[in-house]
């Protein structure tokens, strides 16, 4: 028998691309098996609102994964952008990480049945605990590159239930 084969998993994030949940998830999955991780940042409308998401929370999880993790960056509707991305890089699994359900747009909207519709493994990494959510704000604050900023600047506040990446 020859070596297992590398399995292809897109993980989605935005805000939540560095929470210790996300992060202990990818590094569970990772132990399992030979895996190759993409990260999709969806929800953004120019390339530069992905960017700091990119850099702070790539390093991150390519020392969860054991291994480089792409980055890439979506449109601004979540479900095309992951449609788009399953479809041009052929993944066989996928991990959306959300922000907790008081705050979270893409639950709100039920992103992760919509993407459950694709026919692919969906893993949903969704804050329920009080002090897991609090985990998940305090890990989006606490990296240097963190910039909460939205479309040409504007600030987002936490909480805040205009469309935004998760």
């Amino acid at each position: 028998m020859g070596p297992a084969q590398s399995v292809r998993i897109l993980v989605v994030a935005n805000r939540t691309a560095a929470a210790p949940r996300l992060l202990q998830a990818v590094e569970r999955r990772a132990r399992e098996g030979p895996c190759r991780f993409a990260l999709l940042v969806p929800d953004v409308s120019y390339r530069k609102e992905g960017d700091w998401t990119l850099e702070s929370a790539l390093p991150l999880l390519e020392r969860a994964a054991r291994g480089p993790v792409e980055g890439l960056v979506g449109g601004p509707e979540p479900l095309e952008a992951v449609e788009r991305a399953v479809r041009d890089g052929h993944f066989e699994e996928i991990i959306i990480s959300t922000l907790p359900k008081r705050a979270s747009w893409w639950l709100r909207r039920d992103l992760i049945r919509q993407v459950e519709r694709l026919g692919l493994p969906v893993t949903a990494i969704v804050p329920t605990r009080p002090q897991d959510a609090d985990a998940t704000i305090e890990a989006m604050m606490s990296h240097e590159t963190w910039a909460p900023k939205g479309p040409r600047g504007t600030e987002v506040k936490i909480g805040d239930d205009r469309p935004r990446g998760e």
